[in-house]
């Protein structure tokens, strides 16, 4: 299970596996104090996408995916339209 380098392409990348079956997606938010490490991780338990930061500015990022998917979970309009609408 390999991190993602980049932001852009694990949110791409999240939002993609999400969108191929919302009822299979887990998403887990770890942090680890003692290293002030955050990971994030979105998975189907067939694929793994996992996001590894230390950076305090990437909060904000991990913030706003996380509140996206939240709202999608939750939605009752089709989520191939309301991704298109951020």
């Amino acid at each position: 299970m390999p991190y993602y380098q980049t932001w852009e392409e694990f949110a791409r990348a999240a939002e993609k596996l999400y969108l191929t079956d919302p009822m299979k997606i887990r998403v887990v938010l770890k942090y680890r104090h003692c290293d002030g490490n955050l990971c994030f991780k979105v998975t189907d338990n067939v694929v793994c996408l996992q996001y590894k930061t230390d950076q305090a500015q990437d909060v904000k990022k991990i913030e706003k995916l996380h509140g996206k998917l939240m709202r999608l979970m939750v939605s009752k309009e089709t989520h191939s339209s309301a991704m298109e609408m951020d």
